[in-house]
């Protein structure tokens, strides 16, 4: 709701209108927002909290596992992509549903850099783990580490560190002055590993919806 039109029951009459079946969105969690959620039924389903770091701070040393080494994302491994994307995000009903046809949509995208979508591979050329990183042009140009996934296979060997240094690298080697990311509340293990690499609450949006709707 524009500012000017606030506390007119605007936003009452749109988040009524949905229906009982709507999740909405809230932006900050401001307490207006919190409010209104509780007012008309709704409860608190998911906590996304977006985190930032800067890029000129130093970079902890994290070494990749042997044997395995990084490289840039080409065309040919977008089936394996898809695969491993799947299994990492195999409890996420967003990500881990992404197809062929979703991923070639996103490199069909402007800000598509295929130099920062990395790839750990092993020895034998599979796929273990990948960083996507994006750039969003502002001003101010802020980097973002998109999307960061391990293969269940490679975990516990230290790649998901490797592979987020490497990515910061990347962004801070592109200019860029700070890097932000997206996590879930209930990610314990992903938010440890931000903050052990130096990154900072900065925002925390939260998705309603009514106690009836199925995720």
């Amino acid at each position: 709701v524009h500012p000017s039109y606030r506390r007119r029951g605007i936003g009452t009459a749109l988040a009524t209108a949905l229906g009982d079946d709507a999740r909405i969105w809230a932006h900050g969690r401001l307490p207006a927002a919190v409010a209104l959620a509780a007012e008309l039924g709704y409860r608190e389903e998911r906590v996304l909290r977006q985190l930032r770091r800067p890029l000129a701070d130093p970079l902890p040393d994290a070494p990749l596992p042997p044997g395995i080494r990084i490289r840039p994302f080409e065309p040919a491994d977008e089936r394996a992509w898809v695969e491993v994307n799947a299994r990492a995000f195999a409890t996420h009903a967003e990500q881990g549903a992404m197809t062929i046809e979703d991923l070639r949509a996103r490199e069909a995208e402007p800000w598509f850099d295929p130099a920062g979508f990395l790839l750990a591979v092993r020895e034998n050329g599979e796929l273990a783990g990948f960083h996507w990183t994006k750039v969003h042009p502002g001003p101010p140009a802020l980097g973002e580490v998109y999307v960061l996934g391990v293969d269940p296979s490679a975990r516990g060997l230290g790649l998901g560190p490797a592979l987020t240094v490497a990515g910061l690298r990347h962004l801070r080697d592109r200019g860029l002055d700070t890097v932000l990311l997206y996590v879930d509340d209930d990610n314990p293990r992903a938010k440890r590993l931000y903050e052990a690499l130096g990154f900072t609450p900065y925002a925390v949006d939260v998705q309603f919806g009514r106690a009836n709707t199925v995720r």
